[in-house]
């Protein structure tokens, strides 16, 4: 008859415990939703999402606007919990792979630099407005300004390309 310890127990709680888990970690995978249905993004964001190419200079005076109220702007995407339409405004010209932002666009950036690294981060910890932008491939260091020029709805200008 063998004797079994405490220490033999946990060890077989062990491997039991990483079986389990090793199993199920596929199955969590095929569980996970993808962001590529307009369906599924408007159920997890809630609002509508909507998308546009432009060049910057079509909308420099735009940008550059809310750019200088990222301050004001910060405090609006703290609060956001709802909203009927998110629009982002990709600013194919001034993507990364183009070069970056027209120089007019990267003075303001660099004049508030700051208050846009402040306001990237609260876009990453706002869930509504991190999906709206992840559900078409914009990273937060490439959102320019954010404005909420109407009830409801919020246009996020972005210096990327749409995916695809």
């Amino acid at each position: 008859m063998a004797i079994t310890t405490f220490s033999d127990t946990r060890w077989l709680h062990g491997i039991a415990t990483t079986a389990f888990l090793a199993a199920s970690i596929p199955h969590a995978a095929l569980n996970a939703q993808s962001l590529d249905s307009a369906e599924t993004v408007n159920r997890i964001v809630g609002s509508e999402v909507g998308q546009e190419e432009t060049k910057t200079n079509a909308e420099a005076g735009k940008v550059s606007s809310a750019i200088d109220r990222t301050r004001e702007n910060i405090a609006a995407v703290r609060k956001t919990s709802k909203l009927d339409k998110v629009d982002i405004v990709f600013l194919t010209d001034a993507a990364r792979t183009e070069g970056g932002p027209p120089p007019a666009i990267e003075n303001k950036v660099r004049q508030h630099r700051d208050d846009i690294a402040e306001l990237r981060k609260e876009i990453e910890a706002n869930a509504l407005l991190f999906n709206a932008i992840d559900s078409r491939r914009v990273q937060t260091e490439d959102v320019l300004a954010v404005e909420f020029d109407d009830p409801g709805k919020v246009v996020i200008y972005a210096a990327a390309k749409p995916p695809g």
